[in-house]
């Protein structure tokens, strides 16, 4: 089997949970194969990469096996490799309490301590 519908192995590699979502995914233009907008029944194969947005959150995913059944889950993370960036790093944002009053000479030398690191 060397390709198969992407909303098909979408659902079957678990990246959504039934294939009606996968192609509501596909409908939405959501999915992209190569970077390219990808229906349905756009076919995958062996080292495409596709890109896909499901609850908010955006996979990239480049496609080692192609599979029709939905697998383990072991099986199914062995179908993929992971090609998502990691998320961007948040720092945290020194708040003080309202009323709390100027901050004392301890906590001034944590801010700079804070503010230098950064």
């Amino acid at each position: 089997m060397e390709s198969t519908r992407i909303d098909r192995w979408l659902w079957a590699v678990r990246l959504t949970k039934t294939r009606p979502d996968a192609s509501q995914a596909c409908k939405g233009g959501h999915v992209r194969i190569n970077d390219k907008p990808a229906k349905a029944s756009a076919t995958v194969v062996p080292g495409d990469r596709v890109r896909v947005r499901v609850n908010d959150k955006t996979w990239t995913v480049e496609v080692v096996r192609v599979i029709q059944k939905r697998v383990g889950a072991a099986i199914a993370v062995s179908c993929f490799i992971d090609r998502t960036p990691p998320p961007p790093v948040e720092l945290p944002i020194a708040r003080r309490d309202r009323g709390a009053g100027r901050p004392t000479k301890r906590e001034r030398r944590v801010l700079d301590q804070f503010r230098s690191q950064n």
